[in-house]
C-alpha cells in the first residue's frame, strides 16, 4: 500500500512538471519572438549618405507691375511768430488735403509723415531769430496707381509746395515672394540633378538650405534686368487690375518691381 502510495505521488510530480513545461512554452516563443534583429532602415535614409555631397544655387526673379503707390507732399510755411506761421500752413494743408480726397483718394489713406517747425536765425553764427518755418508731409497711399499725376496736379493746385517722394510698390509682395523661392528651389534641384547625372551619379536626399529674398524698383532704364543672363529662373508675373505698366496717355510709366529669391542647397549623392 505505501509502494503504491508511492508511485502515485511520483506520477502526479511528474504530471504537474509536464504541464508547468507546456504552459511556459507559447511565452518563451512570444519572448524569442521579441527578441529578433531591429528591421533594416528605410531605403530613403540609406540613401542620405552626408559623406558625398554636392552644393548648388538657384535663383528666380518674377516681375510685377505694382499696384500701388506712395505719394509724399509737403508744404513749407514761413512765419514771423510760431502762431502766424502754424496759421498759414494749417489753411495750406487742408485746402491740399480736400484737393487729394476730391479726386477720389479716401480720407484714411491721407496721413502725416513729418511735421516740423524751426526757428529761422538771421545767420549761420546768429542767435537772432528772425522768423519760423514749418515743414508738413503728408504720405498718401494711391490703390489706383493710375490717379498718380491727376492727385499730384491737384495738390499743387491746391498750395502744396514739395514733391518729396513717389513709390510705386506691389500689395501682393509675399504672394510672389513665395512663388520667387519655390521657383528658385526647382531650379537649384534641376541643376543637381543635371550635374549629378553628368558625373555619373544621382541626387539623394536634401542635407541643407539657405535663402536670401529681396524686391527692388525698376521704374526706369537703369538697372532693369541687370544680370538677368545668371539667373535661372525670369518670370513676368500677370499684372494686377489690368495694368501692364507700359506707357500710354498717362505721364507717369509703372515701370516693373523685380521680386528675387536665391536658394543655396546641399543635396546628398548616390
Amino acid at each position: 500500500m505505501k509502494q503504491y502510495s508511492y508511485y502515485g505521488s511520483l506520477f502526479m510530480f511528474a504530471a504537474l512538471v509536464l504541464g508547468l513545461f507546456s504552459f511556459g512554452l507559447p511565452r518563451s516563443a512570444v519572448q524569442a519572438a521579441q527578441a529578433s534583429p531591429t528591421p533594416p532602415a528605410p531605403e530613403s535614409q540609406v540613401e542620405c549618405n552626408a559623406s558625398r555631397t554636392i552644393n548648388v544655387s538657384g535663383t528666380a526673379v518674377i516681375n510685377v507691375t505694382p499696384d500701388r503707390a506712395s505719394i509724399q507732399l509737403g508744404v513749407q510755411s514761413n512765419g514771423m511768430t510760431p502762431d502766424m506761421v502754424e496759421a498759414a500752413n494749417t489753411a495750406a494743408i487742408q485746402k491740399v488735403m480736400k484737393a487729394v480726397q476730391a479726386t477720389g483718394v479716401a480720407g484714411k489713406d491721407i496721413a502725416t509723415d513729418l511735421y516740423v517747425i524751426e526757428p529761422l536765425y538771421d545767420d549761420y553764427d546768429s542767435l537772432y531769430i528772425k522768423g519760423y518755418r514749418i515743414n508738413n508731409v503728408v504720405a498718401i497711399t494711391l490703390r489706383d496707381v493710375r490717379k498718380t499725376s491727376p492727385v499730384i496736379a491737384a495738390a499743387l493746385k491746391a498750395g502744396a509746395n514739395q514733391v518729396l517722394n513717389v513709390e510705386f510698390y506691389t500689395s501682393e509682395l509675399r504672394k510672389f515672394r513665395d512663388q520667387a523661392r519655390e521657383l528658385a528651389i526647382k531650379a537649384a534641384a534641376e541643376k543637381a540633378t543635371d550635374l549629378a547625372s553628368a558625373a555619373g551619379a544621382e541626387t539623394g536626399c536634401v542635407l541643407n538650405i539657405n535663402e536670401n529674398s529681396w524686391s527692388y524698383y525698376n521704374g526706369g532704364w537703369y538697372g532693369r534686368n541687370q544680370n538677368l543672363w545668371t539667373q535661372n529662373t525670369v518670370q513676368n508675373a500677370a499684372p494686377v487690375g489690368g495694368s501692364d505698366g507700359t506707357a500710354g496717355d498717362e505721364p507717369v510709366s509703372l515701370g516693373q518691381i523685380s521680386i528675387k529669391a536665391e536658394v543655396g542647397t546641399t543635396f546628398s549623392l548616390k
